[in-house]
């Protein structure tokens, strides 16, 4: 009897522990799925915030374009970065840094091209008095300072996401169920220098 007892509580104790790992994977791999999605709602937001630079894009060349008609090459160029920047698309399933480099590469070429056009619209005085125009250049700041935020607002999230996903024990329900570290916005090349200004 002592040992039907006793075979009784061991058993009850393996099962105890079972469903205590079951519940602990369940409850891990779902916290690894809500932080995965928290990434993704990050990323879509930082989507939004560069269509949204993009779509200001169509007014601005054509309120310069008016003004600055023998200044084709710069229009030209916002045109055709602007096209190249809005068909670079990233799977948020797939946030590698080769996916992220390429959309901050065609990103990077799109803010020089209106950076260059924004100069070309320095030899123009009546344009600068533009309503219009300075409507759409004061959104386009804004949509840039939107743009750092949301960059910065997202690597916090993919930083808690990628932390979680190492951790001891949770890695063992991410190598499982095929979660991958998200790759972060980073400083471009030479960044950390001042650029030199010479008059």
């Amino acid at each position: 009897m002592k040992k039907k007892g006793c075979l009784i509580a061991v058993v009850a104790v393996v099962l105890i522990g079972i469903f205590s790992i079951v519940v602990w994977y369940i409850k891990t791999g779902n916290k690894i799925v809500r932080l995965d999605e928290g990434v993704a709602e990050s990323w879509a937001q930082v989507e939004n915030v560069y269509q949204r630079r993009a779509d200001l894009i169509p007014n601005l060349v054509a309120t310069v374009k008016g003004y600055a008609e023998h200044e084709k090459t710069a229009l030209t160029d916002v045109v055709e970065a602007r096209a190249k920047a809005s068909s670079v698309n990233v799977n948020p399933e797939k946030l590698d840094s080769r996916s992220l480099q390429q959309f901050e590469e065609a990103q990077g070429n799109l803010s020089s091209a209106l950076s260059r056009l924004l100069v070309v619209v320095e030899r123009y005085p009546d344009l600068k008095a533009n309503q219009n125009f300075s409507e759409l250049q004061a959104q386009l700041e804004g949509t840039e300072n939107r743009i750092s935020v949301e960059r910065r607002k997202f690597n916090e999230v993919a930083r808690e996401y990628n932390t979680y996903i190492r951790q001891f024990p949770a890695s063992i329900v991410a190598n499982s169920r095929g979660f991958e570290k998200k790759a972060y916005f980073e400083a471009q090349a030479g960044s950390e220098k001042a650029p030199e200004v010479q008059f």
